[in-house]
């Protein structure tokens, strides 16, 4: 089946992200950064990089290796283009999480940031497994659901409608089960609420 992940440019998707109204871009980047500083870790993954979100929250040198991943081919090129200079440790990866072959060399923390809905919970997180350390952390935000919004907010870019159907509201306990079969411990959670009225929830589990 088609992934309409591969239709919609990155202008449409930062666009949209970045919007006032939607506010997701800044609050996924906050958080990004909220992580580094608590796990100080030595090489980070982010799955579901688009074009670099959150990258320049990372202080040139802070870190031996970043791997960024995204199936869409112009978000990993936009990725390079943006940062590779400043980080020179950026390891890119054009792939779908959920495949086996997505390989790397094991980081300390991986981020997946409103990746979980549109992805089989089972394959991505054996993925996710394989490309982290012992001892390291996978940090999750998924999208909570609320009575009166609907899952993909309706903005001028109304290429991201696209995403509807494929978009699969994942609830904190299920991701739990799932990431417990794979050999993952939850650990620390919260939640986030944006001005728009939209929730978040934040877990962190360890290997």
């Amino acid at each position: 089946m088609h992934n309409p992940w591969l239709d919609i440019s990155l202008q449409d998707y930062e666009g949209h992200m970045s919007l006032p109204s939607i506010g997701q871009a800044q609050m996924l980047a906050d958080q990004f950064e909220r992580l580094m500083k608590r796990e100080l870790p030595s090489s980070v993954a982010v799955i579901g990089c688009a074009g670099g979100n959150g990258l320049d929250r990372i202080a040139a040198g802070a870190l031996g290796r970043v791997v960024a991943v995204d199936i869409n081919r112009e978000y990993i090129d936009e990725t390079s283009r943006r940062y590779s200079n400043r980080l020179p440790c950026l390891d890119l990866h054009c792939a779908d999480v959920q495949s086996d072959t997505l390989r790397f060399e094991p980081v300390d923390l991986i981020y997946a940031a409103l990746l979980f809905e549109y992805v089989d919970l089972s394959s991505a997180l054996a993925t996710l497994k394989r490309n982290c350390r012992p001892g390291g952390v996978l940090a999750a935000v998924l999208q909570l659901p609320h009575p009166d919004k609907d899952a993909v907010s309706p903005s001028p870019y109304t290429s991201l409608q696209a995403l509807a159907p494929l978009m699969k509201l994942v609830a904190p306990a299920e991701l739990s089960r799932h990431a417990a079969r794979v050999g993952f411990t939850a650990d620390e959670s919260s939640t986030v609420e944006l001005p728009s009225g939209k929730q978040f929830w934040l877990q962190t589990f360890r290997l």
